[in-house]
Order: structure tokens, then sequence, then C-alpha cells
């Protein structure tokens, strides 16, 4: 795990000692993703800089950039591929190359010699990574299936510049930070930047299991997919078979993730997913002498320490309770954007980034439940789903419409964390729409309309398409034939990279550990692609395979759990410990100047909040968190200033 800059020089009139200097000084402001090293290469218009954090070998031997024999081939490389040695023996790599390192990385640069391009369609892990064939003067980025891995890029001053962080890029002297607007208009319907879209205007991300190719010859780039998700479900397969071989695909995919040579740990959160890896990673080593961590709440309908307790004691963890309050909070705000260099308002980011802040002086390596409700049918939307169905036959239009939806809306508001009175609105107004819109619909932090509103001048926004397409056309693309892999297909292609991964990665990278995700496994994706979906949700019964899976491993009232997920209760927060933070950074004045919103209409919605006559919390999270990045990183560009210092490299003994 790692992080990197390149540049690719195309027409600029640098010259390369100047390029060196940027380059290594772009470099520095990633050192937190790997203090244990700084390498860097130049051959003719490419540079490549890299900042190591030592997980396979930890010798100088794994240093990066890393070659191959000739020199001819040369990687800048963040991540891991979990099946490297698999694949240096079925292509006999050892006897036609010679390595140099115990590393995966090395593996990569010897199949690229054989296979070319096509090395990326055998990787197993999560990955960015940028490759340059000196031979062929041709430049590769790639980006792992799940976007467990950052890569962004954008053209400046005639450089193709590449970077593991957007604070990297914004660095480069020739580029000038200016907030996209149609990133915001985006965000104001996700909470988070979708697609290729970044924050900045002029930089995009690589989109995950894409890759970007360029060459001095055709020095524009072309980027192409390199993996999806296929369908191909097998009707015949039973109950009982989908139920074993999902848990052997898993149990093997947290096998190849717990190969490293340093310290392995657990984020515990309670719930089914981090459960079920402890579980696995404690009978696959034989022992539970390992690392778990979990975060506490003082609001209990966000609050899953009690189940995180449970089950480390009965495995017998060494355990871990972080407490989430809202002056950690605060005290967070907006240090915690700086990692992430967008605004980002899921709020599981700032506990995330608590709990690392404790496991660093334990692991440098964390196992992630992120991509289990996806790949086993986790989320409450998918039950929402067939009722809905059940919902449309069953209950006539004018009911729905005239009776039940006005009722509904009579609730009184909640702040408790998915309360029923959230559920039942959104249902209600879902339900009316096409499946993918509905989906959409569930995810929504502000209506069309709302959003028209909120902005100033929305004629500059008016050309963009609407946010739900995004949905829509993923929801079109997939080739399944049935409604529930096709949802579970839109949360692999959003919700999962652009949103849970950035906290993931960035979060855990602030304190130079890595997060691991074996969820995500190819193997295991590829298997439940072609399971019936009658087996993936038997009824209303989210995870079935999971459960049943994991039956006398985990305690009965874990398998029985509902999801709760990690959150925050910033909605209660606003109306106490956050108000005057939230009031003056969300000021009518502050929010006019950046010529972007509408403070007035904004302002009707903060009194709405605060009254409890509507719940606003979601939006006013992600406008606190686009207030605070535009501060730090338009306004007043100092976001180098709230970067904690970094960890020495670490010595581990006896390696």
């Amino acid at each position: 795990m790692c992080g990197f800059v390149g540049l690719l020089n195309l027409k600029s009139k640098r010259n390369n000692e100047q390029l060196e200097n940027i380059i290594t000084e772009m470099a520095g402001f990633i050192k937190h993703r790997g203090p244990d090293a700084f390498g860097l290469y130049h051959s003719g218009p490419c540079f490549l800089a890299h900042q190591r954090l030592s997980i396979i070998d930890l010798s100088n031997s794994g240093k990066q950039p890393m070659s191959n024999e000739d020199k001819s081939v040369w990687i800048a490389y963040n991540g891991e591929t979990y099946n490297f040695k698999d694949l240096k023996l079925d292509y006999k790599l050892g006897e036609k190359h010679h390595f140099k390192s115990k590393a995966d990385t090395e593996v990569i640069i010897h199949l690229y010699e054989e296979l070319g391009i096509d090395v990326l369609k055998h990787l197993n892990g999560m990955y960015a990574f940028a490759l340059w064939d000196d031979k062929k003067k041709s430049l590769l980025l790639a980006r792992d299936p799940f976007g467990i891995k950052p890569l962004f890029y954008t053209i400046s001053g005639g450089v193709l510049c590449f970077a593991s962080e957007l604070k990297a890029l914004i660095s480069f002297p020739d580029y000038t930070p200016g907030p996209s607007l149609e990133a915001l208009y985006h965000f104001l319907s996700y909470d988070y930047v979708p697609d290729t879209h970044t924050a900045f205007a002029g930089i995009k991300e690589l989109r995950p299991g894409h890759m970007l190719t360029i060459s001095m010859d055709h020095p524009e780039p072309e980027i192409t997919r390199f993996f999806d998700i296929d369908y191909a479900v097998d009707q015949t397969m039973n109950e009982a078979d989908a139920i074993d071989m999902s848990l052997d695909y898993l149990t093997k995919g947290v096998e190849r993730q717990l190969i490293a040579d340093v310290p392995v740990g657990v984020m515990l959160s309670g719930g089914m997913d981090s459960s079920a890896l402890t579980a696995l990673m404690a009978k696959i080593r034989g022992n539970s002498d390992f690392h778990t961590f979990s975060l506490a709440f003082d609001d209990l309908s966000f609050d899953e320490s009690p189940f995180a307790k449970i089950v480390a004691d009965q495995i017998g963890t060494h355990h871990h309770e972080i407490r989430v309050t809202p002056e950690k909070v605060l005290d967070l705000l907006p240090k915690y954007l700086t990692y992430i260099d967008e605004p980002y308002a899921d709020g599981s980011a700032i506990p995330t980034f608590l709990l690392a802040e404790c496991a660093k002086d334990y692991i440098t390596v964390l196992l992630s439940g992120e991509g289990g409700d996806e790949v086993y049918a986790g989320y409450d939307t998918y039950a929402a789903y067939k009722v809905r169905s059940l919902y449309r036959n069953l209950v006539p239009g004018f009911l729905r419409k005239g009776v039940i939806k006005p009722l509904v809306h009579l609730l009184p508001v909640s702040d408790k964390k998915l309360s029923l009175e959230f559920k039942a609105k959104r249902f209600t107004e879902g339900a009316e729409l096409d499946v993918p819109t509905s989906h959409f619909f569930w995810r929504a932090v502000l209506s069309p309309d709302v959003k028209r509103e909120v902005v100033s001048g929305f004629d500059r926004f008016k050309d963009f398409h609407s946010s739900e397409e995004f949905f829509i056309n993923a929801y079109k693309h997939c080739n399944a034939k049935d409604d529930l892999n096709r949802l579970m297909y839109l949360e692999f292609s959003y919700h999962l990279p652009d949103d849970l991964m950035i906290k993931n990665d960035r979060m855990t990278m602030a304190h130079s550990i890595e997060a691991r995700v074996p969820f995500t496994d190819t193997d295991l994706v590829r298997f439940l692609a072609t399971v019936p979906v009658k087996h993936k949700m038997k009824g209303m019964r989210k995870k079935h395979l999971l459960r049943k899976g994991l039956e006398g491993l985990l305690p009965q009232n874990i398998l029985d759990k509902k999801k709760v997920g990690l959150e925050m209760p910033y909605s209660r927060w606003f109306r106490t410990e956050l108000r005057d933070l939230a009031e003056d950074t969300m000021s009518e004045e502050r929010l006019e100047k950046t010529g972007l919103f509408n403070g007035k209409k904004i302002r009707l919605l903060w009194d709405e909040h605060m009254a409890l006559k509507k719940d606003h919390g979601r939006f006013f999270w992600g406008l606190l968190n686009y207030m605070l990045w535009y501060d730090v990183y338009i306004d007043k560009h100092n976001f180098k200033t709230y970067q904690s210092k970094v960890r020495e490299p670490r010595n581990y003994s006896g390696n």
C-alpha cells in the first residue's frame, strides 16, 4: 500500500530538472500514504515518484518505482495483488525472469512483459498503478475493479499529471484550483462526487475497472473498460451448494488477504460483515491473537459497540473500543477533509479516522467489511424493492397517492437513525417511480426541485444531465435479467467506489494503514453473480447465504441482527454541539460569497430543521462539508496546514 505521482511531458516548456523538482514536491503531499521510503524515476518524457508503505517484502528490494531486468518497463504501484504467487507459478515467471524481490509489484511487471495490457484480466486485488513502457514510449494507468484504490489525472501546462490523491495534482504549478459546477450539482444529490467527476474543475478520476493508455505517438488519452460483472446465473444451483461455495470463496479471499509481513487487525463494527471477517480470520489462523477495533456512540440508535464486544469476547481478540463524541468531531473539522481533498458527507468517515488513529499503534493492515452488502444483498433498499412490487400490485394508485402518502407525511419528524418516519416517507415517494429511479430516490439527499432552489444562478447548471441518470444508465448497462442483481450492480458502480471506498482508503491512509476488503475478492464476486437471486435474498431475509454459512461460527444474535451501519447523529448535533460552527460556516453571507448558493433559501431549510419540522440533517452535513472544503481548498488554499505529522518508518522485529 503506497501512493504515487506521475508526469508525462507531452509539450511542456519546463526542463527535466524543473519537472523532477516539481514531482518531488508533489509526492511530499502524499507522504502519509507511504512514509517508509521515497523513490523517483525519470526517462525521456516520463517521471514517476513513489511513497512506499512496506507490507510485503519489507527490504529495499521492494522499493519503487520498480523495473524489469533491462529497465525498459517501470511501475509505480499502490495496492496488493493477492493472487500474485499463483500468477507467478501459472505463467512460469520465475523461470523466464530474474526476480530481485518477493513483492507482488514485480509479478505485475513481468506478467505485463508476457501479456501486455491483458495482465489486467488476471489480477485479483486492490490496486492503482502507472506503468511506463520505455520501448513503446507508452503509459498505462489502471484502477482495480471496485475502486478500492484511487487514481486521478489532468492535463495541465502540456503535462499529463496523475496521482493517488488530488492534493498532489492541485499542487502542480500550472494548475489553478477551481470548483467544478457539475461536481457540485451531483454532490447535492449524493453527498459525494460521483463517476469521473472530482470537485476540482479539469481533474478527472479514472473509473474502477478501467485503464487509460497514452503514447508519445498518439498523445490523446484513451480510456477502456477491462472488468465488468457478468450475471450468468446458474438456475440449477441449489441453496445448499450456494451457501457452501460462497463461504468457501469468502474464506479463500480472507486467507489471501491475510498475507503480510506486518500485523493485521479487523475493523469490527458488530455487524454481519466485519463479524464474519473476524471469525474467519481466527479460523484460518487457528488463533485469536490479533487486534479488533470498534466504535461507540452515546445515541443508542447509532451504537453497535455492544454487538462488537459480543463477537470479540466469543472469539477472544484483543479488542479496542473508540468512543465518538461531538467534541471529537468538531476537533476534526475540517482536518479530516484534507485527507479526502473533496467535499464528502458520509458520516462514517470521521469515526473511521478516529478508529485508524487508535489502530496505528497496533497494526499496519486492517480488514474491512465494505462490499458485503453489495455482494450478499444486505441493504434495506433491496427489501424495499420487493415490498414496492407488492405494494404497487396490491394497493390501487388512488389509495397509494391520495390516502397513504398524505397520511405518512403527517408522521412526526425523527432524527433517530433510519427511523420509521424516514423509511415510510422515502418508500411512499419512491414507490411511484421506475426501478432505478426509485432506488436513486432512496439514496438522494435533495429532490431536483429543491436542488434548483438552493444553488445560485441555476442557468449555469441546467445543461448538466440529471443525477439519477448515473443509476439509470448503469441499470440499463447491466446484463442481469432480474432487478435485484441490477440494483446490486448500481451499488457496485457508484455507492461502493465513490462513497464507501473513499472513506475506507483516505481515513486509514491518513494514518499510514492499509485497509483490505475481502468481500471484493474477484473470485467471490464472480461466483455470487452466478447464484440465483432466490438464494441471495430469501423472502425478506437479507444476506441469507452469509447468515447460513456462518451458523456455528458466530452467535445467533449476531446472525439475526438487523443492519445498522456506521453513521453519526449529526441531525441532532446540529441543534446542540455543532450549532455554532454550522451557523457560522453556513451563514447567508458566507454562502452568497461563494457565488454558488442561495443563502436565503438555505436559511429557510435551516429554520425548518431547527424547528423539527423536517429533518434536513443529511443536506446540512453535506453543505457544511462543502463549505469547509471550499474554504480550505479554494478560498484560502491552506490545506497543507491541517496535515498531521507523518509517522516515522517502522522496524518490525524478526523481519
